[in-house]
């Protein structure tokens, strides 16, 4: 999966998170493990390859930072991209946790949230440091950086009467502004079809300049398959236009999610083979608190 499809994914997430928040059933504990555990293999990767990257010195090293660029760019791309469903995400599951009085989720969105914004942080420096980095480069990719802050005020902003978005919106105010004015059209003739344009011009905004392949495709549709896990299939007929085919094959994979994570961390640890969900969800916040404590 590229980065134009994580941005999909949180345009549809910010669109059916009311749902999930509000409606019946549970989170599912295996899904919230994947996404935690994809997330961390995918922050890694990141750290291996701006190590790389850091090293590039000299005339030598920026003939590599030539010839590997579109793997690089891709990288910071997906870096950028990535933080949208992050924060959608995030919103959507501590809602779910407030609206329950329960800490089964928000711990885990905040873990991935906080390892998002350090990598965030990272493409940041290399932007504007001395690193050989094409003017013209820079100027797109910090482009690229405006463009998905503001789409993340918006998506987290549609949420905003179920949480208290300051913890996941990039500016708060300006989610409360895109918040007023989608509800203020919604309730104009033709409301209805507010979102659907907004999810044409997202589209339309991230449809064309992003690298067509992702260096980290495979965890990138981990994490898809995770966030989709927590929500039932049904929720995407509503909309026709959200079901497309790489929705509809994601939410398949779902339902294997269980079996994803084997090869991922803790692989030497064996679990009772049946837990209710409260028992998972518990094992695996102890597990998020010991790891946070290292």
């Amino acid at each position: 999966m590229n980065a134009s499809g994580l941005l999909e994914l949180a345009a549809i997430v910010s669109a059916h998170g009311p749902v999930l928040v509000e409606g019946p059933g549970s989170l599912s504990p295996s899904g919230l493990e994947q996404y935690w555990t994809a997330s961390q293999c995918r922050f890694d990767r990141w750290s291996r390859a701006f190590k790389e990257l850091g090293s590039v010195a000299g005339a030598a090293d920026r003939d590599w930072l030539e010839t590997s660029w579109p793997t690089v760019r891709a990288t910071l791309e997906e870096v950028l991209t990535g933080e949208v469903l992050t924060r959608v995400f995030g919103a959507v599951v501590t809602a779910y946790d407030a609206r329950r009085k329960k800490g089964q989720a928000e711990p885990i969105a905040r873990s991935v949230m906080i390892g998002q914004l350090e990598a965030r942080n990272r493409v940041l420096r290399y932007l504007v440091s001395p690193s050989g980095i094409d003017a013209d480069e820079a100027f797109l990719l910090n482009r690229l950086r405006r463009r998905t802050e503001r789409w993340s005020d918006m998506l987290v902003g549609y949420l905003h009467n179920l949480v208290d978005v300051r913890y996941f919106a990039v500016d708060p105010q300006r989610a409360a502004d895109f918040a007023e004015d989608l509800s203020y059209r919604q309730r104009l003739p033709g409301g209805r079809h507010a979102w659907a344009l907004m999810q044409a011009s997202l589209r339309a905004t991230f449809g064309s300049g992003l690298s067509p392949v992702s260096p980290n495709a495979d965890l990138n549709e981990r994490i898809a398959t995770a966030v989709l896990s927590c929500f039932r299939s049904e929720m995407f007929e509503s909309t026709g236009t959200l079901r497309s085919l790489w929705v509809t094959r994601l939410c398949n994979g779902a339902d294997d999610v269980r079996g994803m994570v084997d090869d991922l961390l803790w692989s030497d640890h064996h679990e009772p083979d049946e837990l209710d969900d409260e028992t998972a969800a518990d094992h695996f916040l102890d597990r998020i608190r010991r790891f946070n404590r290292s």
